[in-house]
């Protein structure tokens, strides 16, 4: 709870911060902007990670002090994890030993930590560090305006996901008026990429296919594509949201082989499609409209039940809204 947080923080000095390995916009900056606001007010904080920082949020300040680290190695009162499913997703050692503080947007989250703060309402943990900052009665800094909105602009695909709401748009405007600059910002998440993105697109784009019903499109990553490219973690972020820009296509299933006969799955979907419901049958989560999950097998078979799997979360909204089924979309 919120509360709990802030109750801690004002009793607690020594702080550090992490997020899942290979994060994203919102893990990365929710994680920086939190460690300016436990810095502003006189606390000692750091953010760790497992692995390097994609080069987009680089530019985001304080993200040179980012230290990689393989497992917890010096003492905290606290350790906030942030955007995480379980406490194995930021890849770092020792975590469980520590006092944790589980901050997350997902439905889907484990109640890993000692303390749990899950707002699923909320656009982006960005939206809730922010609510934090008022909280306990801090400024938002510049340095803070930015990390915190490079969250919000990233998981809500620049304001136009079904999770931006009236409140997102609200303390996006706040952010703005204390010194987040949209455009640069913008600039560094989406003109920012090195031309090995430009390559792996065209080879990953090279694979888009749409089932029979022409309604769900599916792509495919192989580990030679990466090779062949020279990519990066990052350079592929954003490929599944491609084909959903088709009026037709209502959900997108995009596979990435990351070892023998493994894949991460992204999913991704159009109104009451609920992708989530889907990811969480092979262990995974997220939100109704952008989920993910790690699968084994054959590559051809796994993506065949994922696809019949969304095919049929389509139908059923498709019912829903024809007035034909008269149950929630997200009930199965």
């Amino acid at each position: 709870m919120l509360s709990q947080v802030v109750e801690l923080i004002e009793n607690k000095q020594n702080f550090a911060i992490t997020t899942h390995i290979k994060p994203d916009g919102d893990g990365v900056g929710s994680s920086l902007g939190l460690c300016w606001l436990l810095r502003s007010l006189g606390k000692s904080a750091e953010v760790v990670v497992r692995g390097d920082i994609p080069l987009a949020y680089r530019s985001l300040p304080g993200a040179d002090e980012i230290r990689d680290i393989e497992k917890v190695d010096k003492a905290y009162d606290a350790i906030f994890v942030i955007e995480c499913s379980d406490l194995d997703r930021p890849g770092i050692g020792g975590l469980d030993e520590q006092f944790t503080v589980n901050i997350d947007h997902h439905a889907t989250s484990e109640h890993f930590g000692t303390v749990n703060w899950i707002d699923s309402t909320a656009s982006a943990v960005g939206e809730m560090i922010y609510n934090l900052v008022k909280a306990i009665g801090g400024r938002v800094t510049r340095e803070i305006a930015e990390c915190v909105y490079m969250a919000l602009v990233t998981d809500t695909g620049s304001f136009h996901f079904s999770n931006t709401t009236d409140r997102t748009l609200k303390v996006a405007s706040e952010l703005i008026k204390a010194g987040a600059k949209p455009a640069e910002i913008s600039e560094a998440v989406y003109n920012n990429y090195p031309w090995s993105r430009i390559e792996l697109m065209r080879q990953v784009l090279s694979t888009v296919k749409r089932d029979e019903s022409g309604k769900v499109a599916s792509l495919r990553q192989t580990l030679q594509m990466r090779a062949d490219s020279e990519a990066v973690d990052g350079d592929n972020n954003g490929f599944v949201n491609i084909p959903l820009a088709a009026r037709d296509i209502l959900a997108c299933v995009y596979m990435r082989e990351v070892g023998e006969k493994e894949y991460r799955v992204s999913l991704r979907s159009k109104g009451d499609v609920n992708v989530a419901k889907i990811a969480e049958r092979w262990g995974g989560g997220g939100h109704r409209n952008a989920a993910g999950l790690r699968i084994e097998g054959d590559w051809d078979a796994k993506e065949h039940e994922l696809v019949e799997a969304v095919r049929d979360a389509v139908e059923r909204a498709e019912a829903i809204a024809a007035g034909d089924i008269t149950v929630a979309p997200d009930v199965f």
